[in-house]
């Protein structure tokens, strides 16, 4: 992976991090936290973070690179849960300058 690809893995990962809680997270990072709460059995959660009903910050600290595609492959960055436990990621997009312009909940 080069530097570039690095640089925008850990900038689309901060980006999730800081905005989950917020107004613009509402129909992405939240969405994603509480719908795989929900969702996934009490046993998941226990195996990967000592609980069976985690918060918001516990479940997205848990996000693993799944891929990046796009333009050079650097404009999209997707996340998603360990395990292949579910199809779903969060997908942070940068526009043609570099920057962040959506996170969006993807299938």
């Amino acid at each position: 992976m080069t530097d570039t690809a690095n640089q925008r893995q850990a900038q689309a990962l901060a980006a999730i991090k800081q905005a989950l809680g917020t107004e613009a997270a509402e129909d992405s990072i939240d969405l994603f936290a509480n719908h795989h709460r929900d969702e996934l059995p009490a046993s998941y959660w226990t195996e990967q973070l000592g609980q069976a009903a985690p918060d918001n910050p516990s479940i997205i600290g848990l996000l693993q690179f799944k891929s990046a595609w796009g333009e050079n492959e650097l404009e999209y960055v997707d996340f998603t849960l360990p395990g292949e436990i579910t199809d779903y990621l969060l997908s942070v997009h940068f526009d043609e300058a570099g920057q962040i312009d959506s996170i969006s909940m993807e299938s």
